[in-house]
């Protein structure tokens, strides 16, 4: 039913975002200096923004379903499509990086403070967590920066093109998501070695990493893989200002400019993207769910 669901899903969000920004104030041909007349009518009738909102709204809806998601009226005589190809992976790469990060590290370090419980690592982690959930991604950003790149030259400040440049921004966006699932994992990971079986695990002579990491980890993530989906619509959103602060060429800060200067298609454009991905991450989690508990089923 979601996949079946999902077109018309990402058909409103188009019909939205398109109604949004058509009602803002401003359009995308308003300049310091004054556009005559006659100009901005051929400007408009070019990108097929003539004639009422409604008929505005039913052609750009027809082309999008087409895959043609038009010309950007901010980049001149480029498409969307273009744009979008180009700046797509390098978000991609910096969310999956970021991704991987928050996911491997957060749950290992839940693992080793729900072993640890009640002792100093335990109390050591969860003040780290605390203090990392604390931070949003656009201070840790400039502090990653100071740190790494000023103080001991070991990262590149910004840019895009090395694996050396990659590290400090996924760093920023994934770290308070580290934080985060470090907790989560940690309540779920000490619900779970109370269990029969994890002590008939023990009884039986088998390690202890052994009975953290495969016994107890594979139910004890669950609330995990339920995390994941918003987790990557964070990350997503969450890249637009680390993209921006690390000038990096992702979308986001195509995205960014887009809104300011009111470019309809390349930020309807943006969005569709950034949906369509969302709506792919949460019917993975249901397929990881079946996966990790067999006594859930699929409709």
């Amino acid at each position: 039913m979601r996949l079946a669901g999902a077109p018309l899903l990402l058909l409103a969000v188009a019909s939205l975002t398109f109604l949004l920004m058509r009602a803002a104030p401003g359009g995308p041909f308003d300049r310091e200096k004054q556009i005559p007349e006659q100009i901005l009518r051929e400007l408009e009738k070019k990108y097929k923004l003539d004639g009422p909102v409604h008929e505005q709204m039913g052609r750009y809806l027809w082309d999008v379903a087409r895959g043609d998601l038009r010309l950007s009226t901010q980049y001149r005589n480029r498409t969307v499509n273009e744009l979008i190809g180009q700046t797509l992976p390098v978000s991609m790469a910096l969310g999956a990086t970021a991704f991987a990060i928050a996911i491997v590290a957060g749950s290992v370090l839940g693992i080793c403070a729900a072993a640890a419980h009640n002792r100093p690592p335990d109390y050591a982690l969860m003040v780290l967590a605390l203090v990392g959930v604390s931070l949003p991604s656009f201070i840790l950003g400039p502090l990653l920066m100071l740190v790494f790149s000023f103080w001991l030259g070991w990262f590149p400040v910004g840019g895009w093109g090395e694996l050396r440049q990659l590290w400090l921004p996924a760093l920023a966006l994934s770290l308070p998501y580290v934080a985060y699932i470090t907790r989560l994992v940690r309540v779920s990971m000490l619900e779970v070695l109370g269990e029969d079986y994890v002590r008939t695990a023990r009884a039986k002579g088998v390690s202890e990493a052994r009975v953290l990491f495969v016994h107890a980890f594979r139910n004890a993530a669950l609330p995990l893989v339920s995390y994941s989906g918003p987790l990557a619509a964070f990350i997503l959103t969450g890249s637009l200002v680390v993209e921006t602060i690390f000038n990096i060429p992702g979308m986001g800060p195509f995205f960014v400019n887009s809104v300011l200067n009111r470019d309809v298609f390349l930020t309807g454009g943006v969005t569709l993207v950034y949906s369509a991905l969302l709506i792919a991450f949460n019917l993975t989690v249901d397929v990881a769910y079946v996966w990790l508990d067999r006594r859930i089923r699929l409709d």
